[in-house]
């Protein structure tokens, strides 16, 4: 793991199957590219945190896309 996006994740209290959803997401998006993957996971906890977005928001746009 390149970025601890397992801790944020927890600190947020996204659970371990939507955590798994979100990064299965991410490494379709970017299958060659570990790092961007995970950076762009973060990207998207961190903007949970922040309350710039749901979590469900995010991972219903990235499925309608």
């Amino acid at each position: 793991m390149i970025f601890d996006y397992a801790a944020a994740a927890k600190r947020v209290g996204v659970s371990a199957d939507d955590l798994r959803r979100l990064a299965a997401m991410m490494h379709a998006e970017f299958p060659s590219d570990e790092m961007m993957a995970e950076l762009h996971i973060l990207r998207a906890i961190l903007s949970v945190e922040r309350g710039d977005a749901t979590l469900e928001e995010i991972l219903g746009q990235r499925a309608a896309a």
